[in-house]
């Protein structure tokens, strides 16, 4: 399962990949610019608070042209 990072509160997305984890073993937590620093906040909250057995399995950076701009993404991969 994906989650996209958008403009929400971070307990938002929180709510979406502790549901996610109750279908699936895996979700990746995507987000583009400004939102990459709430991506970690969520991944961090998930792990500290919710639940403490998911792990980050990998993190990918990369970087997307979006309308003749460069903007940074990164996709953080957790499982159970």
């Amino acid at each position: 399962m994906d989650v996209l990072i958008g403009k929400k509160g971070a307990m938002a997305y929180v709510l979406a990949v502790v549901t996610g984890f109750n279908a699936e073993n895996e979700v990746v937590i995507k987000a583009r610019g400004r939102n990459i620093s709430k991506a970690v906040d969520v991944a961090e909250i998930i792990r500290n608070r919710f639940l403490q057995e998911a792990k980050v399995d990998k993190i990918e950076i990369g970087t997307e042209t979006i309308e003749d701009r460069a903007v940074s993404t990164m996709e953080i991969t957790m499982s159970k």
